[in-house]
């Protein structure tokens, strides 16, 4: 499934956490990226999106609950 990050940041700026988040919509001026657990946050975008599992597994990396839920339900 694609998805952007949003990164969660600690003491220093250094990434504490990943969390994807499902893409809406096209980024018309490519710094901003709607997201679909939420009518109004969005990603500024430093990276590009990236197709990331839904069964993600991975050390300090996680799914957006809301934007899993409905990842999930679209596919199914």
């Amino acid at each position: 499934m694609l998805a952007v990050s949003e990164r969660v940041t600690g003491p220093g700026g250094v990434t504490e956490e990943l969390i994807w988040h499902k893409p809406v919509g096209r980024d018309p001026d490519a710094t901003f990226q709607r997201i679909a657990c939420s009518d109004e946050d969005g990603i500024v975008l430093r990276g590009h999106k990236r197709d990331v599992p839904l069964g993600l597994n991975k050390p300090g990396e996680r799914w957006c609950d809301d934007c899993l839920d409905l990842a999930r339900r679209r596919k199914g």
